[in-house]
Order: C-alpha cells, then sequence, then structure tokens
C-alpha cells in the first residue's frame, strides 16, 4: 500500500476510474470477488468496500446512504475550508445509489447489521465510534492473562472519555489477572467509573455498547473484526455477558479457598481441565497462564496428592473430588479420570 497516495490520491467523494467500475458493479450486483479490488486499493482503503462475512473471499459495498453519512461527517469538519467537498459527496452518492434498488437498512438505521472490520485502524475507528456514541454502558470481556501495560493504554483515552461522561463500565478477567499491576493502576485511575470481576474461563474478548452495538474477533490474530447491530445477536451477547458476571468474582474479594489442603484454587481449575482430558497448552490457554506455569502446577497438583504418574494422578484427582467445579468428593468411589500426557513422572513436564 506503500504507493496508494501517488496512484490514488482521491477521497470517496471522488473515485479514481478504475475504483469508480468496481464500486459500481458492487452496488448493481450486490458483490464482487476480493480480486477484483486488488487494483483499487482505495475502495478498501475508504471502506467503500469490506469482507463478506459469509465469504471472506467476495467484498460487498457499504450501502451508498451509509457512505453519505460518512462523508459528511468529516466534510462539515471542515466546512470553512472545502465547501465545495459537500456538493461532490451528495453528487458521488446520489450517482451510486440510482444504480442499485433500495439499499437494506438496519432496525435503527444505522448501517448493516454485521459489518467486518479489516485491519487494526479500522477496528480502532470503528471503536472510537462507538465510543462516541455511547451514554449508558459499556461491557468488556478480556481474555488471557496479565494485562501489559501497552494493551492497558491502547485504549485508555476512550475509557477517560466514557467516564467523563458518566458511563458505566463493566470488565471481566481471567482470574490470573488479578496478579498485574497494570491493571490494578488502571481501575485506580478510572475509580468508580469501572467494576472488574474475574472467572477461571472467559469466552473470547467481547466489548459492547449501549447494549446496541458488539464488537468480537473474526480471526485468530485479531487483525479483523465484527462489528454486530443485529438485536438478536446483540441480545444474546448481553445474556451470555451477564451471566458470566453473576459467576464471576469481584477484584476486590479474594477467590474461593478449596477446602483441600495445599491445592490452591488455580490448581483446582487445572486439575478440573485435567479431568476433562485437556492437554497442557490447552488448560494454559483457557486459564491465560503460560505452559511453563501450567506445567509447573500440576507437578505441584502431582506432588500434593501424592501421584506418580498421569494416570495415577486422575485416579487421586477423582477421589478428592477435584475433577468437577465444585470440587466435592464422592465417598467411597476412586473412579478413574483419564489424563492427556506422559504416563511416567508428570514432574518431568
Amino acid at each position: 500500500m506503500a504507493g496508494h497516495g501517488r496512484e490514488h490520491p482521491h477521497g470517496a467523494d471522488r473515485l479514481c476510474e478504475a475504483g469508480d467500475r468496481v464500486y459500481s458493479r458492487a452496488v448493481r450486483r450486490g458483490r464482487v470477488p476480493r480480486t477484483d479490488a486488488v487494483p483499487v486499493p482505495c475502495l478498501l482503503e475508504l471502506a467503500l468496500l469490506h469482507p463478506d462475512p459469509d465469504d471472506m473471499d467476495w467484498l460487498v459495498p457499504t450501502a451508498p446512504q451509509e457512505v453519505m453519512t460518512r462523508l459528511l461527517r468529516g466534510v462539515y469538519d471542515e466546512v470553512s475550508a472545502s465547501q465545495r467537498r459537500v456538493g461532490g459527496a451528495v453528487a458521488a452518492v446520489e450517482w451510486y445509489a440510482g444504480l442499485g434498488g433500495p439499499a437494506p437498512t438496519s432496525p435503527q438505521g444505522e448501517g448493516a447489521a454485521i459489518r467486518v472490520l479489516d485491519g487494526p485502524a479500522r477496528i480502532q475507528a470503528a471503536l472510537d465510534e462507538a465510543t462516541d456514541a455511547c451514554t449508558t454502558e459499556v461491557l468488556t470481556v478480556q481474555p488471557g492473562g496479565i494485562r501489559r501495560e501497552h494493551e492497558l493504554s491502547e485504549g485508555l483515552h476512550r475509557a477517560l472519555a466514557l467516564r467523563g461522561r458518566g458511563v458505566r463500565m463493566r470488565d471481566l478477567y481471567n482470574h490470573v489477572a488479578r496478579h498485574g499491576q497494570g491493571l490494578l493502576n488502571y481501575l485506580e485511575l478510572m475509580g468508580e467509573a469501572v467494576e472488574a470481576r474475574t472467572l477461571d474461563e472467559v469466552i473470547d474478548r467481547l466489548i459492547l455498547f449501549d447494549r446496541t452495538v458488539a464488537f468480537i474477533p473474526a480471526n485468530a490474530d485479531r487483525t479483523m473484526a465484527l462489528e454486530l447491530r443485529h438485536p438478536g445477536l446483540v441480545e444474546y451477547l448481553v445474556t451470555v455477558f451477564e451471566r458470566l458476571w453473576r459467576l464471576a468474582i469481584p477484584l476486590t474479594a479474594p477467590l474461593p479457598d478449596t477446602g483441600i489442603e495445599g491445592i490452591s484454587h488455580r490448581e483446582q481449575s487445572i486439575a478440573a481441565l485435567l479431568a476433562e482430558g485437556h492437554q497442557d497448552a490447552v488448560i494454559a490457554e483457557r486459564l491465560g497462564i503460560s505452559v511453563r506455569t501450567c506445567r509447573a502446577h500440576i507437578a505441584r497438583l502431582s506432588e500434593t496428592l501424592g501421584a506418580a504418574s498421569r494416570t495415577q494422578l486422575g485416579v487421586r484427582i477423582a477421589q478428592v473430588g477435584l475433577h468437577s467445579p465444585s470440587g466435592t468428593p464422592t465417598p467411597g468411589v476412586a473412579a478413574e479420570v483419564t489424563i492427556p500426557g506422559q504416563e511416567s513422572s508428570p514432574t518431568a513436564r
């Protein structure tokens, strides 16, 4: 994209000839193959085309009416210096709108119900826009382990803006995040504007604004995201959040004691996941810890329970009741729990 500015020095209100052809075709047909946009990167740069949620090999056009709204928002900010752009933007949108049928509208009239945000810049811009429009509440799920300082500072400007407007924020983290000083500093800075709770496991990242728009990852490396405005989808995600919230423990409260001498809360969680048959790497990811830390806890579990192998560890976990989240043993029952991994000494891992 380095040469983009030289090859396509224009805005969405005056497309180049090649961009005009591809966008017009997308409006008429409803979508175009992603390969059609390779010669005209301006269409993706200007968000006139975006990936089809049902097939990432195709691109769908942003509704002309939505393009007009976006353009005019920027144009009016610069109206004193660029009056001529307003007429150009309106004329361009009217032309494209006349090429296709009626544009689909969402119940709230705010654009597509599902929008694919391709690239960190698009994601950040959409989050900033949702932040500016938010007036009441933000709900977030933040998976992973200890929050790094740069991760917390990335969205700090949004959090401070929300706090300034009196918006209430509720955040869910993994238990392990309690040990990060960066998170504690952030919560101290935000004061009563933010309430945080933790769980052994949380779902993937989720951000909900005013229970009307949600953002979730669209790929594993989080370079793409989905912006959801469909009322049914958003309501479902709110319900998921609220149920997790009721199960979570306030950050200011201590984690409950396991009731088993020498077994920590985290080791109880690891034991339950081992009993379900998960490998060390999966357990580490779900609890937000490193594989090395996970294996150290497994070694301590084995030592505490007197197990010399993975098979024996499974038996001991079942005997003391660590194979279930409640940690309640079954009297007189020593059911074997199959645990994947080496059959010799678990400490060797």
